[in-house]
């Protein structure tokens, strides 16, 4: 791949860690533009035209997920990873069903998020999870779909599992448990 063609765009609202990560990625070939918001990340993508994108999920106003949209519709697309610290099922499909090449949970170093940017094929040999998940994250996983359904909307997501939206509001507040 020529120098050309490894232009990296991180979309990332932790400066500290958009800072960190544009090092790493720097010193392993990439030219890196940053942007810490839905925004920004589509302007800087008209003006850079990114081979390989790392997205954050949960992005001050917009979601992750509607810059995963706008930069898949681009022309040439880039390969995009969508990286998050509130991992789940249903953003992990949708994510893929807009157009990433790949999901991962925080903390990735930048190896992992350099290996996924960088595979073009699924793979068929990921280790499956002994355990079935636990109760509180099937919690986690339902109500992340059942936002996704309502667009990201507390209030209407509240209203359609019969929950107080402060309640709701205070478990999404809280990092997933984890996964067995």
């Amino acid at each position: 791949m020529n120098a050309a063609a490894k232009t990296l765009l991180i979309v990332e609202d932790d400066a500290d860690f958009a800072a960190a990560l544009a090092r790493a990625m720097t010193r392993r070939g990439f030219e890196v533009a940053l942007a810490h918001d839905a925004d920004a990340a589509r302007s800087t993508a008209d003006s850079v035209s990114p081979s390989h994108a790392v997205v954050d999920l949960k992005l001050p106003g917009e979601s992750g997920l509607k810059v995963v949209e706008y930069l898949a519709g681009r022309t040439p697309a880039p390969a995009i990873v969508v990286l998050t610290g509130y991992a789940s099922i249903a953003t992990a499909v949708e994510a893929v069903r807009l157009g990433a090449r790949h999901y991962l949970a925080k903390p990735a170093d930048a190896d992992e998020i350099l290996a996924a940017l960088l595979r073009d094929e699924p793979d068929a040999t990921l280790d499956i999870q002994p355990e079935p998940l636990s109760v509180a994250r099937l919690e986690w996983e339902h109500i992340q779909k059942v936002l996704n359904e309502h667009g990201g909307n507390i209030s209407a997501t509240a209203r359609a599992l019969k929950m107080h939206r402060r309640t709701l509001q205070r478990k999404l507040d809280k990092n997933p448990p984890r996964t067995g």
